[in-house]
């Protein structure tokens, strides 16, 4: 908890109460429903949590913004996301129901009022357009993208415009050239100096 501290200030009391109750509840869901590794759970605040954030500081999503989580596991990026900005929608979809099962026990013991989650694959989802689509090492960058793409709508006017946020690691040279994309690519490190974001990185892809 006190690695969010480090890097972010301004929270609200709710917020703070939000992020600090995730590591119990997720210990206590992990345990029935394996959706962190056993080598990570301890370090979730680390691995996981500031992971997610990293989206936040490259992205100041406005109040009543629409974004979806595609593929969200057990709920990374998107539920400290929704905790960081509390007047933005997270719909929070995976093709895994017992993985929701469990972003909706942390989501309800957290008392995080701003996610609703689907149970389904992102390609099924028919006349609904978000500003954002975000995701966590979910798929190569190419599949990402055509997910993604029908359910984004289109609008440069904003500081960063709609699109795909992703989080990436390792040498990712191949993947953006079989994407035939061009995201902008921040390396992780340079925003939370920790060794464990170096080869790291938030990758965004304009609609």
């Amino acid at each position: 908890m006190g690695l969010i501290l480090k890097y972010f200030g301004d929270f609200t009391d709710a917020q703070l109460a939000q992020f600090a109750a995730l590591e119990e509840l997720y210990k206590e869901w992990n345990a029935k429903i394996n959706v962190v590794s056993r080598k990570d759970i301890d370090s979730i605040y680390l691995h996981h949590v500031l992971h997610s954030l990293s989206i936040a500081a490259i992205a100041d999503f406005a109040p009543g913004t629409q974004v979806i989580d595609i593929g969200c596991g057990g709920g990374f990026p998107g539920v400290p996301l929704a905790i960081f900005f509390p007047g933005v929608k997270f719909h929070l979809v995976d093709s895994i129901a017992k993985k929701l099962k469990v972003v909706d026990a942390v989501c309800e013991g957290a008392q995080i009022k701003n996610i609703t989650t689907q149970h389904t694959r992102a390609e099924e989802i028919k006349n609904r357009k978000f500003d954002y689509a975000v995701s966590r090492a979910v798929a190569p960058l190419k599949d990402l993208w055509t997910w993604a793409a029908p359910l984004l709508k289109k609008d440069h006017t904003k500081t960063l415009p709609n699109g795909l946020i992703c989080l990436k690691g390792g040498d990712l040279a191949q993947e953006i050239f079989e994407s035939g994309l061009r995201p902008k690519m921040m390396p992780i490190s340079k925003i939370f100096p920790e060794e464990y974001f170096e080869e790291k990185y938030v990758l965004h892809t304009a609609k």
